[in-house]
């Protein structure tokens, strides 16, 4: 093939365009209105607008992607992953209109799409299976009576789900209604399918998967396995090859069942098996069991390119263009480790983990480890689509020396004005357990308030902040917007040997004090000549003079519960007049594929109500107001 279209966004679009350049493929973007100046699409050789901002008129839209394609007259179509890349019906689509489609058949597209005609298929096909409910009976009562039978803690699973879309954990029967109503909500946003099945929940769960590739020959093989069990809201948060722990016989077991489950659905390409692993005795062959296959490549597929040494887009384009696969099993070869670490532009303060849109004023990754990023300096985050901005890989000889530079690579992340996850993802990796290998899913959840706990700048950063103010006054930086100082990374100040100086930190006066010999820190000043400087993955903003009063993020002391950032809300679950106690959900919003409930900040009334259900919000827009006491 010549020239491919990839119907996708971000980081994996120019994932894909990267590995196309290298195979002398020209390349064609699509963008929606939000992406018109997009890093993806300077990355293309060509690019086509399919529409406005909002996914469902530009990116979900098949008719638009196949008629960008015709119109830059590409060969074929890479779905990438999320949006149409497992929808069946665009696959025959782009089939039909005479395109290649870089991806597995409809029919097997079809066979893993919806999670209970998986199962029962893997079931039959003798794949181990999740204990559960998989009936078509989705009546309330029917679902309550199964969730009774299969035991609390039970798993609420989207039908058609994927990415923890339409997941709820549900502990006891008093939350399974309430859980149900969430799940299914999410499910038909997500979705357009609103059906869901049950699932026992295991209480020390692993996530395993194994990676899978299938030619047009008949060829089936593994890539091996990787750990994704690092999770926060059943969304991956740190991946890594191979699993730590695993021993030749559950790796055999993991592997061996993947790709019969390929060959039951007559697979072709790049595809994922994922298996929920019981790991209260560690890992063992008879205690990992299916769960659901992501016809598509995954997120975290880096991993496994780094510890086989294969290029997996470059695998997909030559399957896709009927080669058969370019080594057999016994030819794979497993070396190393491989960690990687989702980058997130959201807000992990109190563990919230809230969306950060904006423009990226100031935009710098590590070179010293893999970073696959979807956006670049000057950029813009906005609320349409996933907030995932960049993934970071280190691969070492052994899982200790590659976590060991990924966290430091995690700690050199500079972004600013929009916060991100990174302080967060080294603290993760620099957490004993993790080092040690001793995780599951419910890591995250165990650790919240340690992980997330607000970071403080150490001595060595109030030192530089103090040395960048007085640099700063001197250079005179208001005047002069384009002063070098306005970026003042690892300088040392020539000054007396201590110097206090009075700064602010959102609303609390520090003092500070610039020593004679800076620590090296990566400074920045801002326009409105705030200092913000870098340390372990955090930004932390100074200014010289004290910052106006602002109500905390989702409500605070005068009742006032506002948007914490641009959304729609999808549920109001109050209305005026209603009494209410502190921590109680008042509405949802939907921003960036994912819901956030805001909580009353005390007991008392529902003075006034503004959010109504399907409207659009800004960032700190009033939704409601509550009075104390009533």
């Amino acid at each position: 093939m010549q020239s491919i279209l990839v119907a996708n966004r971000g980081e994996i679009a120019v994932r894909v365009f990267a590995t196309a350049r290298r195979m002398g493929i020209s390349t064609v973007a699509v963008y929606s209105d939000a992406d018109a100046d997009a890093l993806h699409v300077r990355e293309a050789d060509a690019a086509v607008r399919i529409g406005p901002a909002p996914a469902r008129e530009s990116y979900l839209v098949p008719e638009k992607i196949i008629a960008a394609a015709r119109e830059a007259g590409a060969e074929a179509i890479h779905p990438g992953y999320g949006f149409l890349s497992e929808n069946a019906a665009f696959a025959e689509a782009v089939m039909t209109a005479g395109l290649v489609w870089i991806g597995p058949p409809p029919a097997a597209i079809r066979a893993m799409g919806l999670k209970d005609a998986a199962k029962a298929l893997m079931a039959k096909a003798g794949v181990p299976v999740t204990p559960g409910y998989l009936g078509e009976d989705q009546d309330d009562k029917t679902l309550a009576r199964e969730a009774g039978r299969i035991g609390y803690p039970v798993l609420i699973k989207a039908v058609a789900g994927g990415g923890g879309k339409g997941m709820r954990r549900v502990d006891k029967a008093a939350d399974f209604a309430a859980a149900l109503e969430s799940a299914r909500r999410e499910a038909r946003a997500a979705f357009g399918d609103d059906r869901v099945l049950l699932e026992t929940y295991v209480t020390r769960p692993r996530h395993i998967e194994a990676q899978v590739f299938a030619d047009s020959h008949g060829n089936t093989v593994h890539l091996f396995e990787r750990d994704c069990s690092l999770q926060r809201r059943h969304q991956k948060v740190i991946e890594e090859a191979p699993a730590p722990g695993m021993d030749k016989a559950t790796r055999a077991a993991v592997t061996g069942a993947a790709v019969k489950a390929a060959q039951a659905v007559g697979y072709v390409g790049a595809g994922t098996v994922e298996f929920i692993a019981d790991a209260s005795e560690g890992l063992r062959p008879d205690r990992i069991w299916f769960m659901e296959m992501n016809t598509r490549l995954q997120v975290e597929h880096p991993v496994t390119e780094m510890v086989t040494g294969l290029d997996l887009v470059e695998w997909q384009l030559r399957v896709a263009a009927g080669e058969p696969l370019p080594l057999s099993q016994d030819q794979i070869r497993l070396t190393g480790h491989a960690v990687e670490a989702r980058l997130y532009a959201e807000n992990t303060a109190g563990g919230r983990f809230l969306p950060s849109t904006g423009v990226l004023e100031h935009f710098r990754l590590p070179d010293t480890v893999r970073a696959d990023a979807g956006v670049a300096e000057g950029g813009e985050v906005t609320p349409f689509y996933d907030p995932m901005i960049a993934k970071l890989i280190a691969y070492g000889p052994t899982r200790e020396a590659a976590v060991s530079d990924l966290c430091e690579a995690c700690d050199e992340v500079e972004v600013w004005p929009v916060k991100t996850n990174a302080g967060f993802l080294g603290r993760c990796l620099e957490s004993p357990d993790f080092i040690a290998g001793d995780v599951d899913t419910g890591f995250i959840d165990r650790n919240l308030e340690a992980l997330t706990d607000a970071a403080e700048p150490s001595a060595a950063a109030l030192s530089a902040a103090a040395a960048a103010a007085m640099v700063n006054a001197e250079a005179g930086s208001a005047e002069e917007p384009f002063s070098p100082w306005r970026e003042l990374v690892g300088f040392r100040l020539n000054a007396e040997p201590e110097t206090a100086v009075r700064l602010f930190r959102a609303d609390e006066a520090v003092l500070a004090r610039a020593a004679e010999h800076a620590q090296p820190r990566s400074v920045l000043v801002t326009h409105d000549d705030e200092i913000v400087v870098f340390e372990a993955g955090e930004a932390f903003a100074f200014t010289e003079h004290p910052p106006s009063a602002d109500v905390a993020e989702g409500g605070g002391g005068d009742g006032a519960v506002r948007s914490p950032m641009p959304g729609k809300v999808t549920a109001v679950s109050v209305k005026a007049g209603d009494t209410v106690a502190k921590g109680q959900t008042l509405l949802t919003l939907e921003a960036m594929k994912m819901e956030y409930a805001l909580a009353a900040p005390f007991d008392g009334k529902v003075a006034e109500l503004s959010a109504q259900v399907g409207a659009q919000v800004s960032e700190g827009a009033v939704l409601a107001v509550l009075e104390a006491g009533a």
